[in-house]
């Protein structure tokens, strides 16, 4: 493979985890075997739980375990610019609408409804602020009502003229056609966060060019919505590999919260970098 480069992208929401360093290693390992790059990224969009201790700590973390990385780091947050002209790009497509609606009121609107469809996210959004009128839309901005902004996933495979979207699964080697619609009109900016991670992790790759993602299971869903963003906004499309999710003996899989099992906690307890490479190592699943 040719021009190979991947990347781990962690959130600076709290320390690092031996689920983390199996992820980091899966992407690592991929670009070390095929004469690649590895870069590191930092999904610093969330303004609230975001802090700059736990950026420091994850380099450390990852330096300390073994790990290297080309300077600079792409940081999310130093480049909203970017994320606000993807916007603008979608705004002048006429796939944006503003959505006044309070997570409590979606919430009622569900409960209220015989039967709500689901996605990967949970119910989808009913769509109530699609259908307000341009006028009413309006009006509800002047007197600056908070609002996030939705992307009519409709209206955008209307757009591209019903031409199906595919994406290539690394592992299985074959071709999956990209269903968005699971997704319903998800939200890609709100005030609080000018984009979404949708939003910037599908601009990020395409800006550093990423050949291969390679990421949890979790996020594999993910994909059908980020190939419709692709497709929008005529960024290129990697090859995605979805690795399985590291668990404890209980089958559990690693979390923030499991204070005890983050990687500064049990380096504070005196275990090796090598310990934990090791047990990373043996709970990963070769990439092809």
């Amino acid at each position: 493979m040719d021009g190979v480069i991947t990347r781990f992208a962690p959130s600076p929401t709290g320390y690092l985890h031996l689920g983390h360093a199996y992820s980091a290693w899966c992407a690592f390992d991929f670009a070390q075997r095929h004469g690649g790059r590895f870069l590191l990224r930092i999904e610093d969009i969330d303004t609230v739980r975001c802090r700059p201790e736990y950026t420091e700590a994850i380099f450390a973390d990852l330096a300390w375990l073994g790990f290297y990385w080309p300077e600079p780091v792409r940081q999310q947050s130093q480049h909203m610019v970017t994320y606000g002209d993807a916007l603008v790009q979608l705004q002048d497509l006429g796939l944006l609408y503003p959505c006044f609606c309070t997570r409590k009121s979606i919430q009622q609107e569900i409960a209220n409804a015989n039967r709500a469809p689901h996605g990967p996210d949970g119910p989808l959004y009913p769509g109530r602020c699609r259908a307000l009128s341009m006028a009413e839309r309006m009006e509800r901005l002047h007197e600056g009502q908070s609002h996030a902004l939705r992307l009519d996933v409709g209206r955008a495979l209307e757009l591209l003229g019903g031409v199906p979207l595919h994406w290539v699964d690394g592992e299985q080697g074959v071709e999956i056609t990209a269903t968005p619609e699971i997704f319903g009109d998800v939200v890609l900016a709100r005030k609080e966060s000018p984009t979404s991670y949708h939003l910037a992790v599908t601009l990020d790759d395409h800006v550093q060019g990423i050949s291969h993602v390679v990421r949890g299971e979790d996020l594999r869903q993910a994909t059908h919505l980020h190939r419709l963003l692709q497709a929008l906004l005529g960024l290129r499309t990697p090859i995605y590999h979805h690795h399985p999710l590291l668990t404890d003996e209980q089958g559990k899989r690693y979390a923030k919260r499991d204070k005890s099992l983050t990687l500064r906690a049990l380096r504070a307890e005196g275990v090796s970098a090598e310990a934990i490479m090791q047990r990373v190592r043996s709970g990963a699943t070769l990439l092809a």
